[in-house]
């Protein structure tokens, strides 16, 4: 019986992320997009996208902070560190308050303002504001009172008309009065020490429309929505200046004001006297900055851009020295290509309509290629792609790793050699093709075969279907019997079976499979009851498992073809769904769930991504949930993941979202075909610790015994895929006691044999 798979039950019942310990997993964050800058006790700390980092002033060091160390992985809009309390407060577009404490660093999210009964769309924190241990906090709805010293809220002022709510950008304490910028209903001030401050009317309006307020010295600045910049005297207004282009930040430390617009910075004395102007120009390093704060320490500009990070220079001038942690270069990544050596990330894309207009604004994206290598990032940028626009997947030759080819859903398919892209593929220099409503070549899903030949899917044509062969020859297959339009044809994610079988998700034909060597037409499975009764026509993923079952992941749900073999010898190809038992009642597994990605490891158990509930990892027949992370119960920045891969040689599970790359350190590895590389980690265990030994480079079905100096038998298993886990205890009893242990490995025909050994420390 079919009835709906409740995620909220499943994550009560399995173990979370966040009992495995912050060790097993890593970030991989972009931290390119700076929100906000502040100084702390000797250090400078800037907000990212979704991240911190610092810089410390003693001795230089970055330190980075993620949703590993408990951030959240919401959008960033406002950073304040408080010298006083000693305290980093981070605001976010969605209304959370996330509390730093200087001392242990521990992580505390304050939920108060996400709880407030408003709408979810003007919750954003703004802006920052200490006065005598109380923090006010400008949102979109109002100002609300932070006590540092109880870390508690107190009042709310709603202080537009009426009392009705109204967006504050940012305050000021000037002359016992609070400023409040609103960019709709003037500037609004008050007595700060008027007790009925939530009491609108207390509050007095100044004309004009403002994007930010600030104190210096003795002197109290505005900018209002035209971009004029002006001194305020009462109600006399006295203009300074007028910016070229909108108000980013304004703020005032070190007795200078600093007025930040998109291209340039303004830098005032206390006097307001204009001491300098900083054009993005400067910055020859890149092109098209755009500014977003600035700050300054000392004789030190700090200074927040846009799309190319945290850059540092002198007070009166000099050289620009990018301080930004080495990341990805965004944090939404459409697609990633993951070896024992390498990972490869692209940013895509098309929108869930396989429509490369709209993806991230109207035009086709326009974005580089990262590559994370020996623990190091490096990009590929936009000017070196050859022209390619909305990059939506990596493929890298499973028999030489320096050849990549890069699928772009407008332009073709990019050939990159050694790092380096040599070649375009178009309809002028390949069998590739232009589609038949479209000006442009849209390519996805590519995967090579066993032969070497690499497959590639041409939507919005009638020969879907291409390949270059390895004598660098193109050919094209019809594929238009088993899809209803070829200007409607778009075509996702190939994956290719022992057979030599294609397996084509599309985006509304369902799921095409073909095979040129057995001479058959294509076939496909669809919603109907005679073509397999998919959930939906939608197909996102397909995945051929270690048994050679295929799962297929739907808009809808999931369906597992019990053998690939299905395409050859049956008429029709009947997929089925997984049932469960949840509390003695038979549930579908992931019954209506977008499933948007589904990768197999070397146990045979699948990773399964989701459109908004996060990533589950299931067992081999899929009865069994082993995890289930989520934004709230594990690192993972976003519940959407994008696309998920495994690195084979040391089991590390990436989650590529639209808010983040995490990792998990997952235990199943590729099995192995000999003895030969067997290791173990950590090896010594020291007291510290508290997972488990890992023991890898095992071959399938290897026998694992574990004994102690005398011969004491205290763990045995059998591994399934390349790797095994031992938690140091007597077979779950009691934790082994401290020594040295041997590990006696054996094939499973027994006839290759390996012994090592692992220390423990207690």
């Amino acid at each position: 019986m079919k009835k709906y798979f409740s995620v909220l039950l499943l994550l009560l019942t399995i173990q979370t992320g966040f009992t495995q310990g912050k060790k097993l997993w890593k970030g991989y964050f972009g931290y390119k997009e700076i929100k906000d800058i502040t100084e702390g006790a000797n250090k400078i700390t800037a907000a990212s996208e979704n991240a911190l980092f610092s810089k410390d002033l003693a001795n230089g060091a970055i330190k980075t902070l993620t949703t590993i160390d408990g951030l959240s992985g919401q959008t960033i809009t406002s950073l304040y560190h408080s010298i006083a309390f000693k305290k980093t407060l981070v605001g976010y577009q969605n209304g959370l308050m996330i509390v730093i404490n200087d001392a242990d660093g521990s992580v505390l999210n304050v939920v108060d303002i996400i709880n407030k009964t408003i709408s979810p769309d003007i919750k954003k924190i703004n802006h920052f504001n200490e006065y005598q241990g109380i923090v006010y906090i400008s949102c979109d709805f109002g100002i609300v009172q932070y006590n540092l010293n109880i870390m508690q809220f107190g009042d709310t002022y709603f202080i537009g008309s009426n009392g009705a709510k109204l967006a504050v950008k940012q305050t000021a304490i000037f002359e016992n009065k609070i400023y409040a910028a609103t960019p709709d209903q003037g500037m609004k001030f008050a007595d700060i020490n008027n007790p009925n401050l939530n009491d609108f009317s207390q509050w007095t309006t100044l004309n004009n429309n403002w994007s930010g307020v600030e104190r210096i010295d003795d002197k109290l600045v505005g900018v209002n929505t035209l971009n004029t910049v002006y001194r305020i005297q009462g109600t006399n207004l006295s203009p300074l200046t007028t910016l070229a282009k909108n108000l980013a930040d304004i703020r005032a430390n070190d007795n200078y004001l600093l007025i930040t617009s998109e291209d340039k910075i303004y830098i005032y004395n206390s006097n307001l006297a204009q001491v300098r102007i900083l054009s993005n120009t400067e910055i020859t390093d890149e092109t098209d900055v755009k500014f977003t704060c600035a700050m300054l320490v000392g004789d030190t500009l700090y200074i927040g851009t846009l799309e190319h990070g945290l850059y540092v220079t002198g007070f009166s001038g000099g050289t620009y020295e990018n301080i930004t942690p080495l990341g990805p270069d965004r944090n939404n990544i459409f697609a990633i290509s993951v070896t024992p050596k390498d990972l490869w990330a692209v940013y895509g894309g098309y929108t869930k309509d396989y429509n490369p207009y709209g993806f991230i604004g109207d035009p086709p994206t326009q974005f580089g290629i990262s590559k994370y290598s020996s623990g190091t990032w490096n990009t590929i940028p936009y000017e070196d792609v050859l022209g390619a626009k909305a990059l939506s997947r990596v493929t890298i030759n499973p028999s030489n790793d320096k050849q990549v080819y890069v699928s772009s859903f407008f332009s073709g398919l990019l050939k990159i050699e050694n790092d380096v892209p040599s070649i375009l593929y178009n309809n002028t220099n390949s069998g590739l093709e232009i589609g038949q409503t479209a000006t442009d070549i849209r390519i996805d899903g590519t995967a090579f075969d066993a032969a070497g030949n690499l497959w590639v899917t041409n939507s919005m044509t009638k020969n879907g279907l291409k390949v270059l062969r390895t004598n660098g020859q193109w050919g094209a297959y019809d594929l238009s019997s088993v899809y209803k339009t070829v200007s409607k044809l778009n075509m996702g994610k190939l994956t290719i079976d022992k057979n030599g079988t294609k397996w084509i998700p599309t985006r509304d034909d369902g799921l095409i499979a073909f095979n040129e060597t057995y001479g058959q037409l294509p076939k496909s499975m669809t919603d109907k009851p005679d073509k397999g009764e998919l959930p939906s026509l939608i197909v996102n993923i397909a995945a051929v498992d270690r048994r050679d079952q295929l799962w297929i992941g739907t808009s809808k749900g999931l369906r597992v073809l019990s053998s690939v073999d299905a395409f050859l010898s049956d008429e029709q190809m009947v997929p089925e769904n997984i049932v469960i038992v949840e509390n003695n009642t038979n549930e579908e597994l992931f019954f209506q769930q977008p499933i948007t990605d589904i990768v197999v490891d070397g146990a045979n158990n699948k990773w399964v991504g989701t459109l908004d509930a996060g990533v589950f990892y299931v067992s081999s027949d899929g009865q069994k949930t082993i995890y289930a992370f989520n934004q709230s119960n594990s690192p993972l920045p976003s519940n959407n993941v994008n696309d998920i891969d495994i690195n084979s040689a040391t089991g590390e599970v990436f989650f590529a979202t639209d808010r983040g790359m995490v990792s998990f350190n997952g235990i199943s590895t590729a099995a192995s075909d000999n003895l030969e590389n067997v290791y173990i980690y950590p090896n010594p265990v020291r007291p510290e610790y508290y997972g488990t030994v890992k023991i890898s480079g095992l071959m399938d079905q290897a026998n694992v015994k574990i004994a102690d100096i005398g011969g004491n038998l205290v763990y045995e298993t059998i591994a399934e895929g390349g790797t095994i886990e031992w938690d140091t205890s007597a077979f779950g009893k009691y934790k082994v006691a401290s020594g040295v242990y041997m590990v006696l490995i054996s094939s499973k025909d027994g006839v290759e044999t390996k012994v090592k050994k692992v220390m423990i420390i207690r």
